[in-house]
């Protein structure tokens, strides 16, 4: 029997498939002496990548084999496999106790149940992938909308990474220039050198600000829009939230004041994530406890992408946003009032309007996560290490010494090889690959 291993390549297993009852469950093994377990598991190692039937056993305290599923099992020898080290599927049976012996045999041969993330880790650390190319699979396996899904895989697939290593690269053509610059100060080097560093410094710089000035579209795409409805007691906000969410979230009374604390609804608007919200009505109140509602509702307005100001006479609450999107209901019992020309006058009791609203909503999600050219910022993490590299770049074109200027590059490439995951990211790691489901 294998002693158990605490090695950093120690083999790890975890389910790669969903929880719940299903047909197949796929169980992922990887790590040194993976071959060795599936010899003991199934007899012998499958051919490279070629799903084989076989019957998994385990060895009873007598030393007779003991049949534990019949399964699919394919071999991935390393380095040509996710982690980059020899590694295994097996495609069980998905019963609970199929899966729970088959988790028994596998530790008895020294694998250990992976931590969260831990398969995109050892990736990670073995070359297979970077940083962002793992935050994008992270993304990938969240992905709820074909929006969400495209700039995912566009990050899994390198676009990003190659964005950034293409800086990196030029900044360290600049970096060897201004060395030079520092080391042969009485050589007669041409003074078009320092001139052109400049130059490039300053397009460099100016090409970071232009991925900076994104308005946060990525991050908004990937994390989903958050959309507030407010207004007086009583316009329908609660009847319009169950009316976008095709089902009674809120409870819908004539009673003034009902909604006392926000109900959050998630919906998909123009293909992205959208979170509504329905607050308190906005008045003022001696309610101790509508008055906390009326409290955070006007939070909520502060920290929404877009605010839905309703109303249902004449004139929309105060105090609006400039891009709040104004809605009119009840016509259908005022139908001669005068209404404002931008504001999109509905009936939520029949439906008049709503199809107008809706898409005006979906347009307005559209043009909150509408990438601009190029692939998008999409967390804050990558937004810091830019912000802070370009920082150090603007900094270095206001040195006068070559030697100050040198540092404040060096600093900028540290700032970027963060974000790939070439320097200093022990600290990173727990926080990016703890995102991870256990299998991935």
């Amino acid at each position: 029997m294998p002693p158990e291993r605490t090695a950093p390549d120690a083999p790890i297993f975890a389910l790669a498939s969903g929880a719940g009852r299903a047909a197949i469950a796929v169980m992922r093994l990887t790590g040194a002496g993976c071959g060795e377990i599936l010899r003991h598991l199934c007899g012998t190692v499958p051919a490279p990548r070629r799903a084989t039937v076989r019957g998994l056993q385990r060895r009873a305290g007598d030393g007779a084999p003991v049949l534990l599923d019949r399964a699919l099992v394919l071999w991935f020898p390393g380095p040509g496999s996710y982690t980059g080290e020899d590694s295994a599927e097996l495609h069980l049976h998905a019963g609970p106790a199929v899966i729970a012996a088959v988790a028994d045999a596998l530790v008895a041969l020294g694998a250990r149940p992976a931590e969260p993330g831990e398969f995109t880790r050892r990736a990670f650390m073995n070359g297979r992938l970077d940083l962002i190319e793992a935050e994008g699979i992270a993304d990938l396996i969240d992905a709820e909308t074909e929006a969400q899904r495209r700039q995912a895989l566009e990050q899994a697939d390198g676009t990003l990474s190659h964005l950034y290593d293409g800086w990196a690269t030029r900044l360290r053509v600049m970096l060897a220039h201004q060395e030079a610059l520092i080391d042969f100060p009485d050589e007669e080097l041409p003074p078009e050198i320092e001139q052109a560093l400049l130059d490039e410094l300053r397009t460099l710089a100016g090409e970071m600000r232009a991925h900076l000035d994104d308005g946060g579209r990525g991050e908004r795409l990937r994390r989903g829009l958050l959309f507030a409805i407010i207004g007086a007691p009583n316009v329908g906000k609660s009847s319009l939230l169950n009316r976008l969410a095709e089902r009674d979230v809120a409870i819908v009374s004539p009673r003034a004041g009902t909604t006392r604390d926000a109900i959050e609804v998630r919906v998909v608007l123009g293909d992205v994530p959208v979170t509504l919200i329905d607050t308190a009505g906005l008045r003022e109140t001696e309610d101790e406890i509508e008055a906390e509602g009326v409290r955070r509702a006007l939070f909520h307005v502060k920290q929404a992408d877009c605010v839905i100001g309703m109303f249902d006479g004449d004139m929309p609450p105060d105090d609006l946003p400039a891009d709040a999107i104004l809605v009119r209901n009840k016509i259908d019992l005022n139908p001669a009032t005068a209404t404002l020309q931008d504001a999109i006058a509905i009936s939520v009791y029949e439906g008049t309007g709503l199809a107008r609203l809706t898409d005006t909503l979906a347009e307005r999600a559209r043009a909150l996560t509408a990438a601009k050219a190029g692939p998008p910022l999409t967390r804050a993490r990558h937004r810091a290490a830019i912000e802070e590299s370009a920082g150090h770049l603007a900094a270095a074109l206001d040195m006068h010494w070559p030697e100050m200027r040198g540092e404040e590059m060096r600093l900028a490439m540290r700032a970027l090889g963060r974000l790939t995951g070439a320097v200093g990211v022990e600290d990173l790691l727990d926080t990016v690959f703890g995102q991870f489901c256990i299998g991935k």
